[in-house]
């Protein structure tokens, strides 16, 4: 009885693992948080460049924010081909 019980113990333990790891991917993925990361890159960088005296330094920080924001449209798709040739070498 008392395997069955452990057993038991694992597998919720592992179901409350699992619902913790889908919840962490959801944000990773979410577009709330891209539009967050997107906002502090541009008002960090827009104030690194103010402070430093870059001419317009408002308009300027767009490129870097925009940069980021194509990186993490893309990284996606590398991603699945990474997973692709990941795949073939772990059979």
């Amino acid at each position: 009885m008392t395997d069955l019980s452990n057993l038991e113990k694992r597998i919720i333990k592992i179901e409350q693992r699992n619902q913790k790891v889908e919840i962490e991917k959801a944000w990773e993925v979410s577009f709330l948080r891209r539009i967050l990361l997107i906002i502090f890159t541009y008002f960090s960088v827009a104030i690194y460049f103010h402070f430093i005296n870059i001419e317009k330094p408002w308009i300027n920080a767009i490129v870097p924010a925009l940069g980021f924001f194509i990186s993490t449209l893309t990284l996606p798709v590398f991603r699945r081909i990474w997973e692709k040739y990941h795949s073939k070498t772990m059979n």
